[in-house]
């Protein structure tokens, strides 16, 4: 005479539907309530692996990032305020006779709030600057040299260099 076999159904009671006596389906996952091995279960709820995430890739896994369209380009120049130099004049020049030489040639000189004025005479190299920065540079009795970009300034800061070497 042949066995039957008791269908699974009932031979699962109280163990719950496909757990095989694991309890919840994510206890027998090898990697206990983790939600599983690597970056499974790092969704909704996944602040325990908040850690893990930050550590293979910093803090730009979470959360929006990028650019609005392919022709938007972020503005990468380097900037410094007047306001900035002048706070930091041992860091960023040296002190010589003609006043404070600083190479800057990498940056764009940018003015700082309208009420403050310069204390030093500087001299700056630099790769850009604004006409606001210019003018506070030369009231203080100053130049901004612009690197060679063929920029209409240089010969004006150039004409005022020798100005300030005549007085």
């Amino acid at each position: 005479m042949k066995t039957k076999k008791r269908k699974k159904v009932s031979r699962m009671h109280g163990h719950g539907r496909g757990t095989h006596g694991w309890g919840e389906r994510k206890k027998h996952k090898k990697s206990g309530h983790r939600g599983g091995i690597g970056m499974s279960g790092s969704g909704k709820r996944a602040d325990h692996k908040k850690t893990l995430v930050t550590k293979l890739y910093g803090h730009k896994y979470f959360g929006k990032q990028g650019i609005t369209s392919r022709k938007t380009q972020k503005d990468k120049r380097k900037r410094i305020n007047l306001r900035d130099i002048e706070s930091n004049l041992k860091k960023y020049g040296k002190k010589t006779e003609k006043g404070f030489e600083i190479n800057l040639e990498d940056y764009k000189i940018l003015s700082s709030s309208k009420a403050y004025m310069l204390k030093n005479k500087l001299i700056i190299k630099a790769k850009e600057d604004s006409k606001a920065a210019l003018e506070k540079v030369k009231k203080s009795g100053g130049i901004i040299i612009l690197r060679e970009s063929g920029k209409e300034n240089n010969e004006e800061k150039k004409q005022i260099a020798e100005n300030n070497k005549e007085e």
